[in-house]
């Protein structure tokens, strides 16, 4: 398999500017770039006017599916986001009546969140269409599809170790 000529010419003057520096994690992280950007695009316009933010869907969809109300680190670590982020997004939501917070009783600290009637609504709307979208996106990789997948899971599962033990 071919790297993308993008990452070739990145590399190209990354290594004649500085040799010293190994630019092979380009061949991974730069595609990945990619997809996510063309991903984002592509969706762009099925958000343009709704009622949430494609970011704001992921973390409803979350919280709708889990067994029992939810705390802002859960949904940061389930995410792979930062708390902050979370916490910004879950105000948003609850000022538009999307969630619901009420005080944890086993942490003064921590929120319960649940997703009101509204959220629901929301996501019954939303979820299908975004879900069409990312099929038709997608439906050009035929039987290549389960090799794909299975690499992104790889992927994900080297990730996750390593950025746990640059935490730890």
């Amino acid at each position: 398999m071919t790297t993308p000529s993008a990452t070739v010419g990145f590399r190209a003057m990354w290594t004649a500017a500085r040799p010293d520096l190994d630019t092979s994690p380009m061949d991974i992280v730069g595609p990945v770039k990619r997809i996510e950007a063309l991903v984002t695009t592509a969706l762009e316009p099925l958000y343009g006017g709704a009622p949430i933010t494609a970011p704001e869907l992921d973390v409803l969809v979350q919280i709708r599916h889990a067994e029992a109300p939810v705390i802002a680190r859960r949904l940061a670590e389930t995410l792979g986001c930062s708390r902050a982020a979370v916490g910004k997004t879950l105000a948003k939501l609850e000022k538009r009546g999307f969630v619901e917070r009420r005080p944890s009783p086993a942490d003064r600290r921590a929120a319960l969140v649940t997703v009101t009637p509204t959220g629901c609504d929301a996501i019954d709307d939303m979820f299908p269409r975004q879900l069409a979208v990312e099929a038709e996106l997608l439906d050009g990789l035929g039987a290549d599809r389960d090799r794909v997948v299975e690499a992104l899971n790889l992927l994900e599962q080297v990730l996750k170790q390593r950025a746990g033990r640059r935490r730890a």
